[in-house]
C-alpha cells in the first residue's frame, strides 16, 4: 500500500507513513457473507385458509344453548379451536364462529339459575292447577250422573203415564231419537247418548222388575213393575269417585267408594 500524500510505500501493518508521517487507512475488513435467515422465521408456503372444525361444533352447540349439555360443550370447543387458531399462523380460521360459540354456550349456563327458578315455581303451580281441574272435572261428572239419574226417574213416570204400560223395560225403550213421535217402544223421553247407557264418565245400568200384567193398547210387551239404575264412574278416581243408585221411588243413594245399592246411604 502507498501513502495517498507522498506516494512513499509503507511497510504492512504501519498507521503512518514513514517519510511524511500522514496517517494511513487502516486495511479493509474482509467482507462478511450474508448472515443465513433462521429457518423458523422463513415464512410458510401460502396455501388456503382452512375453517376450524371445533369452531364450527362450538357454534352448532352454542345455538343449542338452552340444553344444558350443548352449552358446556359450545364453551370447551370455542376455548379449544381459537388456541388452534392462534398457533395455526393464519393457516386455520373460523373465529367469529369460535366466538358466537362461546357467547352462546356461557349465556346458556348462564340462563340454567334463573330456568331452574322459574321451574321451582311453575312446576308445583301446574300441578296444583291440574290437581284442582282434576277435583272440578270429577264433581262435574258425579253433580251430572245424580241429574241423568233424575231425568231417567222422570222419564220413567212419563212412559207410565202415558202408555199406561208400567215403566220401560230398558233405556232403550225411553229413547226415541230419529224414530219420530214416541211410542210404546221408543218414548223419545231422554236422549240418544243417555240411552246408550255411558255419559260423561258415568255408565247407567238399568234393571226392570217384572210385571205380571199384559201389555197396555199399542204395546208390544207388557212394561216392568219397577226399575233400579246404577251410575257407576268408567274409572274410579279419574272419572268419577262416588257410585250412586235410584229405583222407582226417585230416592238417590251413594256410596262413595264402591258400587251403591238399595242398602247406600241416602243423597241429601
Amino acid at each position: 500500500m502507498f501513502c495517498s500524500q507522498c506516494g512513499t510505500s509503507k511497510a504492512d501493518g504501519s498507521q503512518f507513513c514513514s517519510k511524511c508521517g500522514a496517517t494511513l487507512g487502516s486495511p479493509s475488513a474482509p467482507e462478511t457473507a450474508p448472515s443465513a435467515i433462521p429457518v423458523s422465521a422463513q415464512p410458510f408456503p401460502a396455501g388456503p385458509v382452512q375453517t376450524s372444525g371445533k369452531a364450527l361444533a362450538s357454534l352448532v352447540c352454542g345455538v343449542f344453548f338452552l340444553v344444558f349439555p350443548a352449552s358446556v360443550a359450545a364453551i370447551i370447543l370455542g376455548h379449544l379451536s381459537l388456541s388452534e387458531i392462534r398457533k395455526s399462523a393464519g393457516r386455520l380460521g373460523g373465529h367469529g364462529m369460535a366466538m358466537a360459540g362461546l357467547i352462546l354456550g356461557y349465556l346458556g349456563v348462564a340462563m340454567i339459575p334463573l330456568i331452574l327458578i322459574i321451574a321451582a315455581i311453575a312446576i308445583p303451580n301446574l300441578l296444583r292447577i291440574r290437581q284442582n281441574s282434576a277435583r272440578t272435572r270429577l264433581a262435574a261428572n258425579q253433580a251430572a250422573a245424580i241429574l241423568y239419574l233424575r231425568e231417567i226417574v222422570s222419564a220413567d213416570i212419563t212412559y207410565s203415564a202415558q202408555f199406561g204400560n208400567g215403566f220401560a223395560t230398558s233405556l232403550e225403550q225411553l229413547d226415541g231419537s230419529g224414530s219420530g213421535a214416541g211410542n210404546c217402544e221408543h218414548a223419545a223421553l231422554i236422549d240418544h247418548i243417555l240411552a246408550s247407557g255411558t255419559k260423561n264418565g258415568y255408565v247407567f245400568t238399568y234393571s226392570a222388575k217384572p210385571s205380571s200384567d199384559p201389555p197396555a193398547k199399542g204395546c208390544a210387551e207388557p212394561g216392568a213393575s219397577g226399575f233400579t239404575v246404577n251410575a257407576d264412574p268408567i274409572t274410579r278416581n279419574s272419572t268419577g269417585m262416588a257410585s250412586y243408585y235410584v229405583d222407582e221411588t226417585g230416592v238417590i243413594r251413594t256410596e262413595p267408594l264402591g258400587s251403591s245399592t238399595a242398602d247406600s246411604q241416602e243423597l241429601r
